[in-house]
């Protein structure tokens, strides 16, 4: 029995909003405008987050963690040169890499002076040249830009394998490009790639090869190079716990004085990383106020054409009460009609949003020269879904209670 009870007023409601279809449509509409500005501030709104995250990333090192030797210490003003401190290598950066789990990318970098031979058949002199030994994750760091070819990747790591990728300097003044060899100290290279000007600190006369052959391409030193490992975070809000982790990880490599021997350092000052965070978290409540403005305009004006409904329809609410309807039935079948509204109003503003959000940003490109685009996720479609039945709820439940509450009598009664 319960399930014909059930059945009853919501076809009831569904053949009232058949019947109306004006109204219905009136309905509908704030729903589609409510869920439509909801899905697209959500996914302009991503995607400015996302725009913003990649130019901290970018342009910043304010996700970036430095762990680095120290190699002298200052007595009286004066810098005196350590004679023994660690030496970072690559099973050191793996073993940071396993503490830090996915929070974060670990590499190795070390740097030197080498001098290049030109390749095969250029008529040139040797150079000088800047050497940059690393592991693959730098990348992630300088964001590389590039004229040709690539940057390392771990088949370049493997023993055996000498590549080398060129700034656009040295490139040139070498007459060296992607396919030629060059020699760096006792090490012939293949270049697999050649940087663009636009790449921060790979500048003048540089080369980037593998961090396991920086011994034999560099220029011999008086004292053992001292590598740094680069631990780049994955989003700045956790630069503070992954720090600590680092340095949980110091203290276990190198002893309770680990302080002595090296340092752990972010690559902004703290107020710097805290004003990122700060402003990255205001934006979202911004974003999330507009949302929920636009949610409650749509929400009051199902409200308003609900309440209109229970006016139009009261003599049939009081005949519904008099043969027998309850007080439930009525208040079921307002309801559904409220979750009717607003469920179909989700689909088109859904649409309707995402449409909006993408010629949006296509936009903002245009105008702003800025590569920023509409973030679509499925987590956006099902909270405005979740939010179109809730609004459905919330909205249709003052309606479908004053209409539940009517006397039968005072109803039928109703001009």
């Amino acid at each position: 029995m319960a399930g014909p009870l059930i059945s009853l007023p919501l076809r009831v409601g569904a053949e009232s909003l058949r019947a109306n279809p004006l109204r219905s449509a009136l309905s509908t509409l704030g729903v589609v405008f409510g869920v439509a500005s909801l899905v697209s501030v959500l996914a302009v709104g991503d995607g400015a987050e996302q725009f913003a995250r990649q130019q901290i990333a970018r342009t910043t090192d304010l996700q970036t963690i430095v762990v680095s030797a120290n190699t002298g210490e200052t007595i009286d003003g004066v810098r005196i040169p350590r004679a023994s401190y660690p030496v970072f290598t690559i099973s050191d950066a793996e073993s940071l890499a396993a503490r830090l789990g996915d929070r974060a990318l670990v590499s190795a970098m070390t740097t030197g002076s080498a001098l290049l031979e030109a390749a095969a058949g250029a008529d040139s002199a040797p150079r000088a040249a800047v050497v940059i030994a690393v592991t693959p994750g730098v990348a992630e760091r300088l964001q590389p830009s590039f004229a040709a070819g690539r940057f390392l990747n771990a088949g370049d790591m493997q023993p055996g394998r000498a590549a080398a990728v060129l700034s656009a300097g040295l490139a040139r003044g070498a007459a060296a490009g992607v396919g030629d060899s060059i020699t760096l100290g006792a090490t012939r290279f293949e270049v697999v790639g050649v940087l663009d000007a636009k790449t921060a600190g790979v500048g003048g006369n540089t080369a980037v090869i593998p961090f396991p052959l920086a011994g034999s391409a560099m220029v011999a030193a008086a004292s053992p190079r001292a590598p740094q490992l680069l631990v780049r975070v994955a989003n700045v809000e956790e630069v503070a716990s992954v720090e600590a982790a680092v340095e949980g990880w110091a203290a276990a490599r190198l002893g309770p004085g680990w302080k002595d021997e090296a340092s752990v350092a972010a690559g902004g000052p703290q107020l710097r990383i805290d004003q990122a965070r700060q402003g990255i978290l205001i934006f979202k409540m911004v974003m999330g106020t507009f949302a929920g403005i636009s949610l409650i305009v749509g929400g009051i004006g199902i409200m308003n054409v609900l309440l209109a409904a229970v006016t139009e329809r009261t003599r049939e609410i009081g005949i519904r009460k008099a043969i027998g309807a309850r007080q439930r039935d009525i208040l079921l079948q307002f309801l559904s009609e409220s979750v009717a509204i607003s469920g179909l109003g989700s689909v088109l503003g859904v649409a309707l949003g995402l449409a909006g959000a993408y010629g949006a940003t296509a936009a903002i490109r245009s105008a702003a020269d800025a590569e920023l685009h509409a973030a679509f996720t499925w987590g956006t479609v099902l909270l405005a879904a979740m939010v179109s039945v809730a609004v459905g709820l919330l909205f249709g439940t003052w309606p479908a209670l004053r209409a539940a509450r009517l006397s039968p009598i005072e109803a039928i009664r109703h001009e």
